[in-house]
């Protein structure tokens, strides 16, 4: 591999540590979609990073029939401008090269005539082109891509000593930052301003954003390190990826994986991604910890102790009113007679009322919940565990277990409620499969 650092620097705006010309906050005006290049022609040399972005959520973001059938449920029935252009906004961050491109603008479009390109998701061209920000929020990245395969163009990424032989290449601080992440990890709706996601918020706010640079772990820091059997979460070993970013280059002590895997241990099982599942997986049983009080039970009152040690921004995050994290609470006697429990999923595998669950609740204006986060103009609740801070619930019991009962208490996920699954326009899904994040058991 020939080393070659980067010439000329750029005269611009700085903003937040991001580079903003006159030239680059233009970019994104007037794109055309065969500017871009297709992911197929980047596996050419980058096989493995390509093989590990193949069944990730980034690629299947457009494909994704879940995604798809809430924005369906999303749209449907809507007669209130406002609730409707949110309700048609998906597109902007699941179909991100269509839709600065033109097409799609929005959900209703006819997806089938998507341009082939553009059903790739968030694809290596499109993040690749990106050279500084807008909003952080809404895909808000400025591209500035090539002109197709015969002319490539800059590719920005986190090295400034490579000279590839298809594109040129060029130091990208950007693609180091988290806001590269926030970007589509930050969603505001469209017309009332509500943070419906703020993923990057969270992490902003937390401190892994620490301005020790010793100190600071930034998106990439966990979610670009990990690999099978290495979570590379806030309470476990990160270590770097030696590795080449091509089948042909010298390799580097790291090289930033693209497996891209976050709480879902559903979508990529569907296109093949077994090991993304596993990985998902081992992404939440290192998320948290649990710890019961049990002091004060002979007064009939159980304390549990939630701990979010592993994630960088709260618990869950996303789309915080659709996923579910709750506590799901058994007391058995000595002859295993169940004393109480809360949290048990129903024969329907639906949460009790009385569960105690953390997420956002979105209301309508009038303080009345709402399921439909396109009529969200206000946060009722958001409970959620936040980075490197715990809570503490306080339990109620109905009666004073005896001596030797058993207290076990887990801490459960799964990517979407069944109340919300039934209501998706379609076959019905399986039921989502629920994990277990942490547990603990005490006898009394």
């Amino acid at each position: 591999m020939m080393i070659q650092p980067w010439g000329k620097k750029m005269m611009g705006l700085v903003v937040g540590g991001i580079l903003l010309t006159a030239t680059s906050l233009a970019a994104s005006d007037g794109i055309q979609i065969d500017q871009f290049i297709s992911p197929d022609t980047c596996q050419g040399c980058h096989s493995e990073i390509f093989d590990q972005w193949e069944t990730s959520l980034h690629h299947l973001s457009h494909k994704d029939p879940v995604y798809s059938r809430v924005a369906q449920f999303l749209r449907k029935g809507l007669t209130d401008a406002g609730e409707i252009d949110e309700a048609e906004s998906c597109v902007k961050c699941h179909t991100p090269v269509g839709y600065v491109t033109g097409f799609p603008q929005k959900v209703s479009d006819d997806l089938s005539k998507t341009p082939e390109i553009a059903t790739q998701g968030i694809q290596c061209d499109y993040c690749h082109s990106a050279v500084a920000i807008k909003q952080l929020h809404n895909n808000g990245l400025v591209l500035k891509p090539g002109q197709g395969e015969d002319d490539p163009g800059i590719k920005y990424g986190p090295f400034d000593d490579c000279e590839p032989d298809f594109h040129d290449a060029q130091y990208s601080q950007l693609h180091t930052s988290s806001k590269i992440c926030g970007t589509c990890h930050n969603v505001k709706h469209v017309a009332f301003g509500t943070d419906l996601e703020t993923t990057y918020t969270e992490w902003e706010a937390s401190a892994y954003n620490s301005t020790d640079p010793a100190k600071k772990i930034e998106c990439q820091g966990c979610h670009m390190y990990q690999r099978p059997g290495i979570p590379a979460t806030g309470s476990t070993p990160r270590p770097e990826n030696p590795g080449s970013a091509t089948d042909y280059s010298d390799e580097r002590p790291h090289i930033f994986t693209h497996y891209f895997v976050g709480g879902n241990a559903v979508v990529p099982g569907k296109f093949g991604g077994q090991a993304k599942h596993q990985m998902a997986i081992e992404r939440l049983q290192n998320a948290a910890t649990l710890s019961v009080d049990t002091s004060r039970i002979n007064r009939k009152i159980l304390k549990i102790t939630v701990a979010n040690t592993g994630a960088g921004h709260s618990i869950p995050t996303g789309v915080a009113d659709l996923r579910q994290v709750w506590l799901e609470i058994t007391i058995q006697d000595k002859a295993k007679k169940t004393l109480f429990q809360s949290g048990v999923l129903d024969a329907n595998r639906e949460l009790p009322k009385a569960a105690v669950i953390f997420r956002t609740v979105f209301g309508d204006g009038n303080g009345n919940a709402v399921i439909n986060l396109a009529k969200a103009r206000q946060v009722l609740k958001d409970n959620r565990i936040k980075a490197n801070q715990r809570v503490t619930q306080t339990i109620d019991l109905p009666v004073v277990p005896g001596k030797d009962a058993v207290v076990t208490v887990r801490l459960l996920y799964r990517s979407m409620s069944q109340k919300v699954l039934n209501l998706l326009p379609g076959e019905p899904f399986e039921p989502f499969p629920v994990v277990v994040m942490a547990k603990a058991q005490c006898r009394i």
